[in-house]
């Protein structure tokens, strides 16, 4: 059974937003590849399979909500203290997120099909808006895909430590899946 045209409510409670790091710099054996889930957020979809035109979706993300979910690499594990520490650093040092606690994408256009579609917008995030691409797919009531960023066009400057030696790249991936909930 396919998707049928309607407005969906996306939230948490219904799929999951994904933030993938990766390491850069001399020093990246140290580091960790990162999986950041984001756990406040809310959005909305206007989905029309037959007129993908006519479809656009709204996303919400509370800042203060990245929680490391898992890193890859490094000499040693990932301990929770890590996890508090690189939290903290995304919270205070990343993403400001006491001055800037909502990050908000809006498409402005939709295209391809269900198999696969291409929503561009703007993403909002630092007080910056910049367009960014989105790539996915519609299967049954589930939305899967992703979106490559280059954090510095917002204005951010990705971590690094040990002086540079170990930092985080630039570009970050941005990965969905999410169940799609009538408003009804």
């Amino acid at each position: 059974m396919g998707i049928t045209a309607g407005s969906y409510t996306l939230g948490p409670e219904s799929g999951r937003i994904l933030v993938k790091t990766t390491r850069a710099g001399l020093g990246a054996k140290a580091g960790h590849d990162l999986t950041i889930a984001v756990t406040r957020w809310r959005g909305d979809a206007t989905v029309d399979p037959a007129d993908p035109a006519g479809c656009s979706v709204t996303v919400e993300v509370d800042a203060e909500s990245l929680e490391v979910q898992g890193g890859t690499g490094g000499v040693k594990r990932l301990t929770s203290s890590d996890r508090e520490e690189i939290e903290k650093i995304i919270r205070e040092k990343v993403l400001h997120s006491e001055r800037y606690p909502t990050i908000t994408f809006r498409s402005s256009q939709v295209t391809g099909g269900t198999e696969s579609f291409r929503v561009e917008g703007d993403l909002d995030m630092l007080g910056v808006a910049r367009p960014i691409q989105v790539q996915g797919s519609l299967a049954e009531d589930r939305v899967h895909g992703s979106a490559a960023m280059v954090q510095s066009r917002w204005g951010i400057r990705p971590y690094s430590a040990f002086f540079g030696a170990l930092k985080v790249s630039d570009d970050v991936e941005v990965q969905f899946d999410i169940g799609l909930v009538s408003k009804e």
